[in-house]
């Protein structure tokens, strides 16, 4: 069985263009997540509070960020996705939260292969509404299990090269000095 964390390449546009792994499809209020050691999906909650994924939300293969988890990404589309999906992305932004203390960083993209959304190049272009949604949709997830997040301002697609290369090579020092468990 191939393992999408570690079998599946990132693509080799990166770091602006990339291929994402759908965990939770656009519109879904359950929250899945990526069982490092199997490979599979968890289901690990229903969301608390009455909201839903604003877009398909997944991770860049070979990756590990600073939450120690792979590099989360908010892949922008017309379409919900399946979980499990690979998606050619591209970053048009960089969402970065304070949640339980650790930065936890998300990746904006679009699908490349979606006519309606592909045109984007940066998170700026889109309707200020879609921002707010998005933005709104983190410092209100969790709420309801007594957890505070804190979302700055949408940051531009040139702060996600540096930290889509530090999650990169982050997961091949781990992979090489350790392993992933």
């Amino acid at each position: 069985m191939i393992h999408p964390w570690h079998d599946v390449t990132p693509g080799d546009k990166l770091p602006y263009e990339f291929s994402a792994v759908v965990e939770i499809p656009m519109g879904s209020s359950v929250k899945y997540e990526l069982d490092k050691k199997t490979g599979l999906l968890r289901l690990d909650r229903i969301l608390f509070s009455a909201v839903y994924y604003p877009a398909n939300y997944g991770f860049i293969p070979q990756t590990y960020a600073e939450d120690d988890d792979p590099l989360d990404v908010l892949v922008l589309c017309q379409e919900t996705l399946a979980p499990l999906t690979l998606v050619n992305a591209r970053a048009i932004g960089l969402m970065t939260m304070v949640d339980c203390g650790k930065k936890d960083h998300k990746i904006l993209a679009v699908a490349v292969d979606d006519p309606e959304f592909n045109v984007f190049h940066e998170a700026a272009e889109l309707p200020p509404h879609r921002l707010m949604m998005l933005r709104r949709f983190f410092q209100d997830y969790k709420q309801l299990e007594g957890k505070a997040v804190e979302v700055d301002e949408i940051q531009p697609a040139a702060k996600t090269i540096e930290v889509i290369e530090h999650s990169l090579e982050r997961y091949s020092q781990v992979r090489r000095n350790k392993g992933f468990h």
